[in-house]
């Protein structure tokens, strides 16, 4: 496994913009498929963007246009640059990591490895 370390989280108004940030310790994580996810109060831990070992990146619909995913292996970290922010997208914000894509990128359980997870509060 690998530990990861999220950062970048906090309070914004809607429309605004927050940068999250994953860094890696304790395997090469250029050989480690990276996603984010989010939980927010009373629901599901659901998929928001994932980059693959060879930067192919997927986004959920609800984050498409807005989010961007990005990775940088030589510093061995993975950030999401999140743009016009919805009051909708409050939640604890996970990075996570695969070191083999076994099931669907989109499932939490198809990751092995989880950060503790970063508050993303938008108000209106």
């Amino acid at each position: 496994q690998v530990q990861l370390v999220e950062s970048g989280g906090g309070l914004v108004q809607a429309g605004g913009s927050l940068r999250l940030s994953c860094a890696a310790f304790g395997r090469t994580f250029s050989n480690l498929g990276m996603g984010w996810f989010r939980q927010a109060p009373g629901k599901e831990r659901e998929f928001v963007a994932l980059i693959s070992r060879s930067s192919i990146t997927n986004y959920a619909d609800s984050v498409k246009g807005r989010f961007t995913i990005s990775r940088d292996n030589a510093k061995k970290t993975m950030s999401l640059q999140m743009n016009s922010l919805k009051p909708e997208d409050t939640a604890v914000y996970y990075c996570a990591a695969y070191s083999m894509l076994a099931g669907s990128y989109t499932q939490p359980s198809t990751y092995d490895s989880w950060g503790q997870g970063t508050q993303v509060t938008v108000s209106s």
